[in-house]
């Protein structure tokens, strides 16, 4: 007869474990440790074979029957049940295993064959520092959109838009990968666009020339004809990219001409906390010819009318526009160039959105991470100005002849 639930409720443990038959081979198998388990004996290719399907109460009368036949049907179609089972295990397994990490290295072995050295150092520096700290351990084929939307919106608090842009352009073309290999079956990133999650920029602030423009920008800077003050304003933001509230409010006493540093107080950061940017020689040219002009204040830019303030916002916007860059050059734009040919040329990403002030900042790490890395970076902003150096003279884009940090 089959087995009925009351039955299998009241039966007992014995000092031997015991059967309990239902029909077909299933059986619930009661242990002398009070335990019960549903176990299905069967014949595959004439050798006797013993399923485990769950135990009892987590799996009912009722489920266990609906296991047993669904596992009889596979035989009848001359599969081996248990062997389906494993593979399924082991799909899970593998499923598991593939981390978006693990596919990304994949991905990035494959995209960088025809790929310089430096731009392929540049795309690992992005995984490793902005995505696989995210998603680095997630099964590829469970990552959500809202994961990515969490992950741009992340880089776009700390103050770099653009490149949470570029990470999702990434993270899609690992997907697309994904997707070309059998890892996954869709790809997250196409069911967001950039437009809208990330808020949108004000490019007429943002304008800046392209990176083979620089060196006749270089040149007019060097025979601009208007204030020596602002001229020299110029030189420094573009030796230091600092943002231009944080150059117009210098003041001679955050200057630190021994240790070769500039150190910017909280007060003056958009992040609220204090920065430190290492000075190159050029830098300390720039300087010394402002202290000349200026000294005798306390702020290295003081305005022309009201020296007790300083330079307007828009006196290096304005000058730029004199020299023909209306619309294609601000003050902010020397960030991007920055910014972008440090990245091409293979400069520790974290070092650079370090120098940019954009590293993400809180109560407890901001007094740690405005001076961290401070050699490194060092280094690199005077490789950047001998760049600058180098490409006025020779009146265009010259390489780098340090080598990246």
């Amino acid at each position: 007869m089959a087995l009925t639930d009351t039955e299998i409720r009241r039966a007992k443990p014995t000092d031997a474990p015991y059967k309990l038959a239902d029909a077909h081979g299933l059986y619930l198998l009661v242990k002398p440790s009070g335990g019960k388990l549903w176990r299905w004996k069967y014949r595959y290719e004439g050798k006797e074979k013993l399923m485990a399907l769950g135990t009892y109460p987590e799996l009912s009368l009722a489920g266990a029957r609906e296991r047993h036949a669904k596992a009889r049907k596979e035989l009848a179609n001359g599969i081996d049940p248990m062997a389906e089972r494993m593979a399924e295990k082991t799909a899970v397994v593998i499923a598991t295993q593939h981390t978006f990490e693990k596919i990304a290295e994949l991905w990035l072995e494959h995209w960088r064959g025809n790929k310089s050295a430096r731009h392929s150092e540049t795309t690992s520096n992005r995984l490793k520092g902005n995505i696989y700290p995210v998603l680095g351990n997630r099964p590829i084929h469970e990552i959500e959109p809202m994961e990515l939307v969490q992950l741009a919106k992340g880089i776009e608090a700390r103050g770099a838009s653009d490149m949470a842009k570029r990470i999702l352009q990434i993270v899609a073309m690992v997907f697309r990968y994904a997707i070309a290999h059998g890892y996954c079956k869709r790809n997250p990133v196409a069911e967001i666009r950039p437009a809208d999650i990330l808020k949108p920029t004000r490019k007429q602030n943002m304008a800046r020339i392209d990176a083979s423009e620089l060196p006749a920008l270089l040149r007019s800077i060097e025979v601009y004809e208007g204030r020596q003050l602002t001229r020299l304003a110029i030189k420094l933001m573009a030796l230091t990219f600092v943002r231009t509230s944080e150059l117009i409010g210098a003041r001679w006493d955050e200057f630190d001409f021994e240790a070769r540093r500039w150190n910017i107080p909280a007060e003056r950061m958009k992040m609220k906390t204090p920065h430190i940017v290492p000075l190159s020689r050029q830098a300390i040219e720039v300087l010394e010819l402002l202290r000349t002009m200026s000294g005798n204040h306390a702020l290295v830019f003081p305005g022309e009318q009201d020296s007790s303030k300083p330079m307007s916002n828009m006196t290096i916007l304005k000058a730029l526009e004199r020299m023909g860059y209306k619309g294609r050059m601000t003050g902010h734009g020397f960030r991007g160039l920055a910014s972008t040919i440090l990245h091409e040329q293979g400069y520790n990403h974290e070092h650079i959105e370090l120098q940019l002030a954009h590293a993400p900042r809180n109560a407890v790490c901001a007094a740690y991470n405005h001076a961290q890395y401070l050699e490194p970076r060092a280094k690199m902003m005077q490789d950047w100005a001998d760049f600058l150096e180098q490409t006025q003279r020779g009146g265009k884009v010259l390489p780098f002849r340090g080598s990246a940090a």
